[in-house]
């Protein structure tokens, strides 16, 4: 008679098996929930991550069937993952928002470096991986969200007259200044009216449970992003850039805003890093090479990963359905997966917001 395993065996039995992501142990309490032993030897595991990685589940849950069917005993396994993603802390002096628990911001030092580009496929794999993401795209003088999500021309609608709802496109929740006007109208602001109409934005519009809500950040470091960044509740940055070293020149100037403001810096995506001809397959770093690590070792930033000057991802930018929604299975969504990965468990890994725990407090006096 097979003696039935007991849940210390398995759990000792997965303890070697580890997140490629975070590097710990799949069956520490935080990650393995539950344990399930049937009377005949079936197995169910509930594991359960902080950060969205739809697309690594059946390679996980491989490595953990794999590992219990080494107990003895053990018949079949079946592993049920679940997300749960909570608020983390922010800059000191702000709490998070309602119906968003965490804002990223995707920012450059200067315009032209395929900040926006990479904004949304961030936001859309972060959506692939399981996540409920919102954009806000907060370039007042050059709003791109709409025409890359290819719904140009649409407005959001208002139940009261105060607040707005989200447009929606490729399964994320959308506003940008873009939706409110006439698509050749040049806002002719200065910065404090910018500001306030980001403000706006962010604040009246009814974003529904958002996991991360990504903001497509002005270029460069000027009074709009100070503010911003000053402003609004950040759970982390992430610095784009090319190879090139002026690019880098204003990229470092992009650090040091969101380390003045007390903003965690996520770390460094280097894009257009290479070009490969389609006709010859030919690799050339047209912008140079090793810009991105180089600023992320000089600043103790995580790489999270180079992204190539390809016409692809620039036609289906164009043409409204970025690449991460238009080849969700190709090679370059695969990038953008894996750079959004990052950020989610460099998120997961700082600290969580506890502001809803207190009570607030209120001073009255009798007469």
């Amino acid at each position: 008679m097979t003696t039935q395993p007991t849940e210390a065996q398995i759990r000792s039995a997965l303890a070697g098996v580890t997140d490629p992501n975070t590097g710990e142990s799949l069956a520490s309490p935080r990650a393995l929930k539950s344990v399930s032993v049937a009377p005949d030897g079936a197995l169910r595991l509930a594991v359960e991550l902080g950060y969205p990685a739809r697309s690594q589940h059946a390679a996980l849950a491989e490595s953990l069937r794999s590992a219990a069917l080494a107990v003895p005993g053990v018949s079949r396994v079946e592993v049920d993952f679940s997300l749960k993603i909570v608020a983390h802390s922010v800059q000191r002096g702000l709490q998070p928002m309602p119906g968003v628990r965490n804002i990223l911001a995707v920012a450059s030092g200067k315009g032209g470096v395929g900040k926006s580009t990479t904004a949304a496929n961030i936001a859309l794999a972060l959506a692939a991986e399981g996540a409920r993401v919102g954009l806000l795209d907060a370039d007042i003088y050059g709003p791109s969200v709409p025409t890359m999500m290819g719904i140009a021309g649409q407005k959001p609608a208002s139940t009261d007259g105060k607040t707005m709802d989200p447009l929606r496109a490729h399964g994320l929740q959308l506003i940008s200044i873009g939706f409110l006007i006439e698509p050749d109208q040049a806002m002719i602001w200065r910065g404090p009216m910018a500001t306030q109409a980001l403000e706006q934005l962010l604040r009246q519009t009814n974003w529904d449970d958002l996991d991360y809500l990504v903001v497509d950040m002005p270029p460069g470091t000027g009074d709009i992003a100070l503010t911003l960044s000053q402003r609004v509740p950040l759970a982390g940055a992430v610095i784009v850039t090319t190879p090139q070293d002026i690019a880098l020149i204003d990229a470092r100037k992009g650090v040091k805003m969101f380390e003045k403001v007390g903003v965690p810096l996520l770390g460094v995506v280097e894009n257009m890093a290479v070009h490969v001809c389609s006709q010859c397959g030919h690799a050339e770093h047209i912008f140079g090479e090793g810009g991105g690590q180089r600023i992320a070792a000089d600043y103790g930033m995580p790489y999270l990963g180079a992204l190539p000057l390809a016409l692809a991802i620039r036609q289906q930018a164009d043409g409204g359905t970025p690449t991460v929604a238009a080849e969700p299975d190709g090679a370059h969504a695969a990038l953008y997966k894996d750079i959004a990965r990052k950020v989610a468990v460099g998120i997961a890994g700082k600290g969580k917001d506890y502001s809803a725990r207190f009570p607030s407090i209120t001073v009255s006096q009798n007469t």
